[in-house]
């Protein structure tokens, strides 16, 4: 860790303490408010004094608590956002602690109020002057260099150099490449660490050998340099490791989606598919009168997509395309629209690979082009979420003249039921090429978990209201 760093964990410290305090005294005082008394009388009276007291041996053990979650590693080049996620799980941690000692010890106080506001109180507080501290950091960073990782990356590959563009246009992230080599000689390393000094070190070179990069992770571990690499495709696969005739065995796991993992995931499903459809009706309500408004023709488009083990069935959209331009069975003009939608695809396709992406694309209504724009075109994927067909979250179904053009190992994308949104959508949406949307569904599909599904749910918010790059439509 850096001196800038280190100052800014010891003032940390000092600063979350004063923190917790300040809840706490809120708390106390907050439950005092006459709008408060009204609601419900006061069952326990105890003095402010005594109260203080308590707080003062409990707060040691919410910062011991911050210190075993890491909170104390305050590094110029960390997320905030996990951070923030952490001191919420710190906070409860230290939560439940309390409950447990006052159970046992109830002459300190038994104010549910107190207890709950303390640690609404306490994660704000704490959340919201670790913001400002951030917000100092980054200056420092951004305007003085304080702080700031001096990174080596080494590869000879076309993903190194775009981590190395990735870093030069987003200074926020806090580091400086101080040189890109081709090989992970320790001696050359050393030389370069001697000149203008090492911080952090990225490989990506498949093709080094496990002697070459043992040492590199020894010389990494003594000279203090945080080592991280980017794995082969094989080195991010699940493993379970197993025994035959004395001989350790490991078996490629496909993705956690078995089992419980699967009868978990369909009940998260039903759920939310369920909630969706209720506090989404009003929307859908009025947007079913929009379409119909706008030219007469029919609500809902029924676009056949190929899903789970290569079965074919029907996603449901609001239509934003003319009625007479649908790629549909229903259209009788369907031998029409597919030779204009050909020829706009060899004119006005955005994207790489077997999908396909037109940009402004002249089939839309003028209410179609609202509603894909926010993607509220794809509310009614709840109901083939709630019957079966499709999953709130994984990889996004596609056409079957789209995974025609697959190459066989995108036929993973397959493995498990389709979702409405996706690790694509919260990372990149429409603007993704194919071949980098692939890697991050392949990467849902081998680490699957609830806590994962949910994560890319409350992201597909924000994401809904972010323009895209590219305003285009699909099929």
């Amino acid at each position: 860790m850096k001196k800038s760093e280190l100052f800014f964990s010891a003032v940390q410290v000092l600063i979350d303490f004063l923190m917790i305090i300040l809840a706490a005294t809120s708390a106390y005082y907050i439950r005092n408010v006459p709008e408060i008394l009204a609601l419900k009388s006061k069952l326990y009276n105890f003095s402010f004094h005594n109260y203080i007291q308590i707080v003062l041996i409990v707060v040691p053990f919410f910062l011991i608590i911050y210190a075993l979650e890491g909170l104390y590693d305050i590094r110029a080049t960390r997320k905030f956002w996990q951070e923030a996620v952490k001191i919420f799980s710190a906070t409860s941690i230290g939560l439940v602690i309390i409950i447990v000692a006052i159970f046992l010890k109830r002459e300190w106080f038994s104010s549910r109020f107190v207890i709950l506001a303390g640690w609404m109180l306490v994660t704000f507080y704490v959340v919201s002057a670790r913001y400002f501290v951030h917000l100092i950091q980054k200056w420092l960073l951004r305007n003085k260099g304080i702080g700031i990782h001096r990174l080596l990356l080494i590869g000879r590959n076309g993903k190194i150099s775009t981590i190395a563009k990735f870093i030069l246009q987003n200074p926020n992230l806090g580091y400086k490449v101080i040189d890109q080599i081709n090989t992970a000689s320790v001696h050359l390393i050393k030389q370069i660490k001697k000149e203008r000094g090492i911080d952090d070190i990225i490989l990506c070179e498949p093709s080094i050998t496990d002697a070459e990069q043992e040492k590199l992770i020894d010389f990494c571990s003594i000279h203090n340099i945080k080592y991280q690499y980017i794995p082969t495709t094989l080195q991010t696969s699940k493993f379970e490791i197993g025994v035959l005739n004395g001989e350790p065995l490991i078996e490629v796991k496909n993705t956690p989606l078995e089992g419980w993992g699967k009868i978990s995931k369909r009940i998260f499903d039903i759920v939310i598919s369920a909630l969706g459809i209720i506090l989404a009706s009003p929307i859908m309500l009025l947007v079913a009168i929009a379409i119909k408004l706008d030219d007469g023709g029919p609500i809902i488009y029924k676009n056949e997509r190929i899903g789970n083990d290569g079965k074919k069935f029907l996603v449901y959209k609001f239509r934003y395309l003319k009625q007479n331009c649908c790629i549909s069975k229903d259209n009788p003009k369907l031998e029409e629209a597919l030779n204009l939608e050909k020829k706009l695809i060899k004119k006005q396709s955005v994207r790489k690979g077997p999908l396909y992406k037109i940009k402004n694309d002249p089939r839309k209504t003028i209410t179609g082009n609202f509603i894909e724009k926010y993607s509220i075109d794809e509310l009614p994927q709840f109901f083939n979420v709630l019957f079966g067909s499709m999953s709130m979250v994984g990889p996004r179904p596609h056409q079957k003249r789209e995974v025609e053009k697959y190459m066989e190992y995108h036929r993973r994308l397959l493995t498990i039921k389709p979702g409405v949104t996706g690790m694509a959508q919260v990372s990149g949406r429409s603007d993704l090429d194919f071949e980098n949307e692939y890697k991050l569904d392949l990467f849902y599909i081998e680490n699957w978990s609830l806590k994962l599904d949910i994560q890319i749910c409350l992201k597909t918010f924000g994401v809904l209201f972010r323009k895209r790059k590219n305003i285009s439509s699909q099929s």
